[in-house]
């Protein structure tokens, strides 16, 4: 790990090698040939926990990508979408699914002051800053951080579910532009907190799009998203925060608008076009990704090695390009695959 190369690339100084990160959940097998530590699903925390420590610095993680507030925030009154299998042992399968508003048009009136109430921003604060130091303690050789999940739209998905969103959205677009904007003014409690906290690096997550692009119309997104994105972010900025944004699908059409909206950095999934971040936007902002984990889940070895060179290909001559599978590297994707595309990356890293 270097916390030293991961800071300069967000810092856009041009570190020698180029930084990688990865997003590897409960690959036990990976972990174990990696480290050494013979772990698996039935491992105890402790020993799971030492065997990801270890693979990261092994690997040599330069950023580690975390968020804190997630949509937990909002307890028994979200709906409930269930959770495909991802786990190899099928452990986070979830098949409870309710709507929290049996009508759509009920989200027009609903009060998120009057059904959360007002944060404690001191309290919040004090939260980001267990979780950063604890982070920094876990992984002290990488760039750290905290940071918000539900932003805006992924905030609107898991407190309604897809299809009270889409419903309400579409049968009356202003009332629900209306309903975004509270609910951006409230989440904007917790941007206060981050602002306040002692993370230099804050991770802002919204996945807004899906893989085709855009599922509301864009100038909803500009009118009621990014509008409100460029107040709440405006205390990191003020703070002097690194505002590193994430989100899932394809965004291509969004990004000068993002960028707009005062962040530093992109962390961003092979849909979304890393030629033109890099070409627009690759002296001004850091970005991290964005190598296709379906290449190293189904291709040979040569499709591998090609992979990793068109991203090094784009983001090499960027200094705050960081390497990354983007989404994840699921835990039935081969061993054999994932270490050779490890290797073809430390190969590539030199500046």
């Amino acid at each position: 790990m270097s916390y030293q190369d991961g800071m300069a690339a967000i810092n856009l100084e041009m570190p020698a090698r180029v930084p990688r990160t990865e997003y590897v959940d409960q690959h036990w097998d990976l972990y174990r040939t990696v480290t050494g530590i013979p772990v698996d699903s039935a491992s105890s925390p402790q020993v799971q926990s030492q065997a990801y420590r270890e693979f990261m610095r092994l690997w040599n993680f330069d950023f580690s990508w975390c968020t804190l507030t997630t949509g937990q925030i909002f307890g028994e009154q979200r709906s409930r979408m269930g959770h495909a299998r991802y786990l190899a042992d099928g452990s986070d399968l979830d098949r409870d699914i309710r709507e929290l508003f049996a009508d759509p048009e009920d989200v027009y009136q609903f009060d998120l002051f009057e059904a959360f109430g007002t944060a404690d921003r001191a309290a919040l604060t004090a939260g980001y800053n267990a979780q950063y130091h604890e982070n920094c303690r876990n992984h002290p050789d990488c760039v750290n951080m905290t940071g918000i999940y539900v932003t805006c739209i992924s905030g609107l998905i898991d407190l309604l579910g897809w299809d009270t969103l889409l419903a309400a959205a579409g049968i009356d677009g202003q009332a629900f532009g209306a309903f975004t904007d509270r609910y951006c003014a409230w989440i904007g409690q917790y941007f206060d907190a981050l602002a306040c906290c002692d993370s230099p690096v804050i991770m802002i997550h919204d996945d807004i799009v899906w893989a085709g692009g855009a599922f509301l119309n864009p100038e909803f997104y500009r009118a009621h998203v990014f509008a409100n994105y460029r107040k709440m972010f405006r205390p990191l900025q003020d703070a002097g925060k690194k505002i590193i944004f994430t989100s899932d699908g394809n965004y291509t059409q969004f990004i000068d608008d993002i960028a707009a909206c005062g962040i530093n950095g992109f962390v961003l999934e092979p849909l979304t076009d890393m030629q033109y971040i890099a070409s627009r936007y690759g002296r001004t902002h850091s970005f991290v990704g964005n190598a296709d984990t379906r290449i190293l889940l189904q291709g040979s070895r040569s499709d591998i090695e090609a992979e990793v060179r068109r991203c090094m290909d784009i983001g090499k001559n960027c200094p705050g390009f960081f390497l990354a599978v983007g989404n994840h590297i699921p835990a039935n994707t081969p061993v054999d695959n994932i270490l050779y595309y490890n290797e073809i990356y430390e190969k590539l890293s030199r500046r």
